[in-house]
């Protein structure tokens, strides 16, 4: 079971304060284990402080004000972009045919200056599960998955991701129990 291109919702028993109401895209899933990150958690920092931080200047101003979100408690020192177009950049995962994962200063570099992916979430820190662990987490009912979609990421507004994620099971959010049964 590949689970990358997949939402990762935390279900409402989640007891990891870092995941509860969470809602994680899969970027990478394999036989090394699973990488992903947070998509609905925005942090108070701003696109803007962030490249002053970098010595970067932002030459478009509505994106200053854009937040930079927790991706998960791995190297949270480190910057993630999910970005669409995938684009070429040195540091690059491609997570489906138009988004990826960067890590290299390229990408913001080529935002800074007025180009780069049109659509950009940035996160500080990643989300890792090793060998099995994930799937041990999915049979213990922590986690529900279906499979992403690129308007949930990029267009949706923050708080409404987890609930637009669950429609996309056709789930409404005060239909959860943290009560799920074994079959």
């Amino acid at each position: 079971m590949d689970l990358t291109h997949q939402f990762l919702i935390a279900m409402p028993a989640m007891a990891d304060p870092h995941f509860a109401g969470a809602v994680v895209y899969v970027c990478e899933h394999g036989d090394k284990g699973a990488l992903g990150v947070v998509i609905n958690r925005p942090t108070d920092l701003t696109l803007g402080v962030l490249f002053d931080k970098i010595d970067l200047k932002l030459e478009i101003a509505p994106r200053a004000v854009e937040p930079v979100f927790f991706g998960g408690p791995v190297q949270t020192e480190r910057g993630f972009v999910l970005h669409q177009p995938a684009g070429s950049y040195s540091s690059s995962l491609e997570v489906s045919d138009d988004i990826a994962l960067t890590t290299s200063k390229d990408v913001l570099e080529a935002v800074a200056a007025g180009g780069g992916p049109g659509r950009l979430l940035v996160t500080l820190g990643y989300s890792g599960w090793g060998v099995g662990q994930l799937e041990h987490e999915i049979g213990q009912n922590a986690w529900l998955t279906v499979a992403a979609r690129a308007d949930v990421i990029f267009d949706t507004p923050v708080q409404e991701r987890f609930s637009a994620a669950l429609r996309l099971l056709g789930i409404e959010a005060e239909q959860l129990s943290g009560l799920a049964g074994h079959a």
